[in-house]
Formats: C-alpha cells, sequence, structure tokens
C-alpha cells in the first residue's frame, strides 16, 4: 500500500489523496473538484514518500504486458466496445500521470502545479465520456463497462521509470508517449466513419473533444520541458535524444499529425527529427 501523511488542503496533497483511489468515479470526481478548486488551494512542498506500488486502480481491467488477443473490429459490437475500452483506458492512466506530477516534484513555479490538476481534470472528463458511452453500448444480452477487457501498463512504466527526473518525466511522458495520441487518434475517427453507425458517430465526436484538449496537454509538456532545459542550460532537442536513449522510449512512427503537434509547440526542427 502507499504510505503517507497528508496535512491540510494544500493542492498538491489533495493531487496525492485522488491519485491513490481506486474507485475510477471517486478519482474522476476528486480531479475535478481539485481543479475546481485550485486557486483557493495553497501548494506545499511535499513531505511524503510513497513506497512501491501504482497508483489507486479498481481491480479490473486485468493488466498485462502486452494485449495479446486478436485484434477485433469495429465493425462488431464487441469491437467497437473493445476500441472504446482501449482509449478510456489510456483516459484513465492519464489522469494518473497527470496528479502524479502534481504532486511528485518540488521547487516547481505555482503554475506548474495547476496546469497539472487543470489537465487531471480534462482527462477525466475523457474517460467519463468514454466510459458513458462504452456503458451505452449493447448487443442481444451484452453490455460493457470499463474493465470488461485486458488492457497493458505501458504509460505507467515510463512514469514510475521517470520519477526521480522531472525533465525526463516531461519529456518522455507529455512530449512521447501522450503525443502518439496526437497521431492515432485521426486514425481511429477515420476508421470509425467507415463503421457509420451512431454509435461509431458519438466515439467519433468524443475523440473530437479528446484530440482539441490534448493538443493543449502536450503543450503543457513542452512548455515545462523547455523552461526546465533554460533553468539548467541544456539544448532541448540535443537532451532530449540523450533522456529517449537513457530510458528506452519508443520512437514515434508516422503518419505524423503535424498540424496538431505543430499547434502543441513542437518546433520544426523537431518535426523534422520525427522523420529523420
Amino acid at each position: 500500500m502507499w504510505l503517507f501523511t497528508i496535512v491540510g488542503m494544500e493542492l498538491r496533497h489533495r493531487a496525492l489523496q485522488a491519485l491513490c483511489l481506486t474507485d475510477p468515479m471517486q478519482k474522476v470526481a476528486a480531479a475535478q473538484s481539485i481543479h475546481a478548486q485550485a486557486a483557493t488551494l495553497s501548494i506545499a512542498k511535499s513531505h511524503f514518500t510513497p513506497f512501491g506500488d501504482p497508483p489507486g486502480r479498481p481491480d479490473r481491467p486485468v493488466l498485462v504486458e502486452r494485449v495479446t488477443k486478436p485484434q477485433r473490429s469495429p465493425f462488431t459490437p464487441d469491437g467497437l466496445a473493445a476500441l472504446l475500452h482501449t482509449v478510456a483506458h489510456i483516459e484513465f492512466n492519464a489522469i494518473n500521470l497527470a496528479l502524479d506530477a502534481a504532486w511528485r516534484f518540488d521547487g516547481m513555479p505555482d503554475a506548474f502545479y495547476r496546469d497539472w490538476v487543470r489537465v487531471a481534470s480534462e482527462e477525466a472528463h475523457h474517460f467519463s465520456l468514454l466510459r458513458t458511452h462504452l456503458q451505452s453500448l449493447h448487443h442481444e444480452e451484452q453490455r460493457w463497462d470499463y474493465g470488461d477487457f485486458l488492457a497493458h501498463d505501458g504509460l505507467w512504466t515510463v512514469c514510475a521509470a521517470t520519477s526521480v527526473d522531472i525533465v525526463a518525466r516531461m519529456a518522455l511522458v507529455p512530449r512521447t508517449l501522450e503525443a502518439r495520441g496526437l497521431d492515432a487518434t485521426p486514425l481511429i475517427q477515420a476508421k470509425l466513419r467507415r463503421v457509420a453507425t451512431p454509435a461509431a458517430q458519438r466515439a467519433v465526436e468524443i475523440l473530437d473533444t479528446i484530440l482539441h484538449d490534448e493538443i493543449g496537454h502536450v503543450a503543457v509538456g513542452n512548455r515545462w520541458y523547455r523552461w526546465l532545459c533554460q533553468r539548467d542550460g541544456l539544448d532541448p532537442v540535443a537532451h532530449y535524444r540523450v533522456l529517449a536513449d537513457r530510458y528506452d522510449a519508443p520512437k514515434p512512427k508516422p503518419p505524423f499529425n503535424t498540424p496538431a503537434r505543430r499547434q502543441a509547440g513542437f518546433t520544426d526542427e523537431e518535426l523534422a527529427l520525427l522523420l529523420a
């Protein structure tokens, strides 16, 4: 279990409380509440250290290193449900990633912590939209909910690996792993449009909301990564390559959503290097 002491109503303490919640909708409510009250919450220095365990998560979905079952077609009811579940799981992980950034790292400007609780709240909204839509699907006697399919734990693995290196965290979580969503979302939407059912169209609309917000989330990562590099006298482009090698970060693969990446703050030099 996580061991910590929480005193008072500081923003970072509240973020840790939310991170440790296991019920998905309680975590959603907590993340959104922290953001709503962020302007009134003080920002404390961390005086607690978690030991070992990952963040609070429900018993289901069962987490595996790699989902090896054959990929289902979204043209079938269970295939559409599986696709929505995959995206919902990514968004649930993203709540935890943002909350972890908000509580873990000392010595940053207040705006850093308020940025990340805002991101956590928006990720919570995304998860809620996806879960509600998943629960609305049905086929004969079958209904689905979050937890009904296997899921992977890759996002949290990178989060844990960068737990003592804030520069690496900003470089490799929002700017690498989450930026992949900017590339993948239009491809998923194109597939769903071919399905051409009301349920698939609703999924496209939800993904529109997610893509719009995720551009902003990646931009937060870009902004703070560059701020940290300037503080530490590092070249952002050169140091990114060092960190990607050190932590064995996955290499982004085309096709790239260049307009979205540019909106999120990637420079022309960084975009050119994606194709190198």
